[in-house]
């Protein structure tokens, strides 16, 4: 048994963990069983159906092709860290590759998935997410594969396992040309520092002093903000205006989890159930919300969610302005990185 990670872009959505299955695209080279007998059988397919294709990126896409084909087997466990809602999710190989005509996300070769368990980032270990946030987008967890498995409770079978080598020699990456390199280590730096501070504000604050720290972004934003009274808020922990006193409208009335799962519809309606006239509703959390949810806000425009990618923006563009306590909280430098996306 091997443990693999696997990339898919954001367009997915939920559709793997509600379907079942982890997928590859490539969507113009049909189904690849006619071409994945060999590496170099793929390296030619992408040279002739992708004209602009970088020579030294060829390698790298036919080894991503060839072991999605081939080298994954039944039973292999997968680990997919979903960039539309910051969750790790593991589960296991249910089937041999197969390719699904018209896939609607153009992600026609896939992999039939039992899915074991959907887990914040903020569960595991900064290393651990480093091995999984590779820029590739499929490749063995070799480092920290008893770190994922542990949250399924399938060590035992990691260790007992007859074929698996936790220093296999294969080469994940292949050959790869600078410029994909180079955007690797940008998106990692990236991705690292967005999980540091995610995970600053999840163990460092209580929820108390979190609804402290989302005024204070409120105020970095030109609002003023009061934290409500501990108890008997009614789901609203913060509130914001424009003006001085607070008699103006609008008036937003703000709740904040300082979750790092999801938050879900019925906690968005009592949000939603305390605003009176000319009031609107934010809500913050460290991690994500549930499809009902953000269907419940494209539908009431006075309903606003931010999750933890949009907290830590908020963060970063506004973090001149903190104070010193929380600069404290949240040691950050500036530093340019390569955007070749």
């Amino acid at each position: 048994m091997k443990v693999w990670g696997i990339h898919m872009g954001e367009k997915v959505g939920s559709s793997p963990l509600d379907k079942h299955y982890v997928a590859i695209g490539w969507h113009e080279l049909g189904d690849l069983t006619q071409c994945s007998d060999s590496r170099e059988q793929l390296k030619n397919a992408l040279l002739e159906t992708f004209s602009d294709i970088k020579k030294g990126a060829v390698a790298g896409n036919a080894g991503v092709l060839f072991r999605f084909v081939n080298s994954i087997h039944v039973n292999d466990i997968v680990v997919y860290p979903s960039k539309a809602d910051r969750m790790v999710n593991i589960g296991r190989v249910t089937s041999d590759y197969h390719h699904v005509e018209h896939d609607q996300h153009e992600y026609p070769n896939q992999r039939s998935i039992e899915w074991l368990g959907s887990f914040p980032r903020s569960d595991f270990s900064q290393a651990a997410l480093n091995e999984i946030g590779a820029f590739i987008t499929l490749f063995t967890v070799k480092r920290h594969a008893t770190e994922f498995l542990n949250k399924v409770n399938l060590t035992a079978s990691l260790e007992q396992s007859d074929n698996y080598n936790p220093d296999d020699a294969e080469d994940d990456t292949d050959a790869s040309d600078d410029s994909t390199a180079t955007e690797s280590v940008a998106q990692q730096a990236v991705q690292t520092t967005e999980d540091f501070i995610i995970k600053q504000l999840h163990s460092k604050l209580n929820g108390y002093e979190f609804e402290y720290f989302v005024a204070h972004i409120l105020e970095c934003m030109g609002y003023k903000a009061r934290v409500s009274s501990k108890s008997g808020d009614g789901g609203v922990d913060v509130i914001a205006h424009k003006d001085e006193l607070g008699f103006e409208p609008p008036i937003i009335k703000v709740q904040c989890k300082k979750s790092t799962g999801q938050n879900g519809e019925p906690e968005v309606n009592q949000l939603l159930g305390a605003l009176g006239e000319g009031e609107y509703a934010l809500f913050v959390n460290l991690g994500s919300y549930s499809r009902p949810a953000r269907l419940l806000e494209r539908n009431k425009a006075k309903l606003r969610l931010i999750d933890g990618d949009e907290l830590v923006d908020l963060v970063l563009e506004h973090y001149g302005q903190l104070s010193p306590k929380y600069r404290t909280l949240l040691p950050l430098k500036q530093i340019y990185v390569a955007d070749l996306a």
